[in-house]
């Protein structure tokens, strides 16, 4: 997909790993500028439901809040793994920050596309796709919006990394 866009991009092998931090130390990159990849199930009302793959820098995590306000939903979560993996049409750590089908809309927050460069698993443990920002919002053509939730330490001590079991990619 990449290639047929044009787009410059690098490949990047590396110990198999899942998790934001560890995986951004393998590639050599912050880890504000991982792009961690959640699926997102919003309610609107007792019938209708949305899909959401929501893109946040690696050291932050969704705000559920801001996706129910966004979409004026009645509740916003995690989509089970198995809906994630066949929406995002990779498992769960390796999630792309691309979606393939219109069930699954596209939101990304701003905090990620401040970095010139972007990193993320290439659907698949041991290999990562760094990507300039900018040929990643034209190829993507995400909604862009406020979905991040910063921590309120510097340094997040593992709190978050249970995301990563739970239709997260980084």
């Amino acid at each position: 997909m990449l290639d047929a866009h044009g787009a410059s991009y690098r490949m990047i092998d590396h110990a198999p790993e899942g998790g934001t931090e560890l995986v951004s130390r393998l590639r050599g990159h912050s880890v504000r500028q991982a792009a961690k990849c959640v699926v997102v199930l919003v309610r609107l009302d007792r019938k209708a439901r949305k899909y959401v793959l929501v893109v946040v820098p690696g050291h932050v995590r969704v705000d559920l809040g801001a996706l129910k306000t966004l979409y004026h939903g009645r509740y916003a979560g995690f989509a089970d793994n198995e809906t994630a993996e066949r929406l995002a049409g990779s498992v769960s750590g390796t999630i792309l920050p691309f979606t393939f089908t219109d069930e699954l809309e596209l939101v990304v927050d701003p905090l990620l596309l401040r970095h010139d460069e972007i990193f993320f698993n290439a659907a698949r443990l041991d290999r990562s796709l760094a990507l300039p920002t900018e040929e990643y919002r034209r190829i993507a053509q995400p909604r862009v919006r406020s979905v991040a939730q910063l921590p309120a330490e510097p340094a997040n001590n593992g709190r978050w990394e249970a995301e990563a079991t739970r239709g997260v990619s980084h």
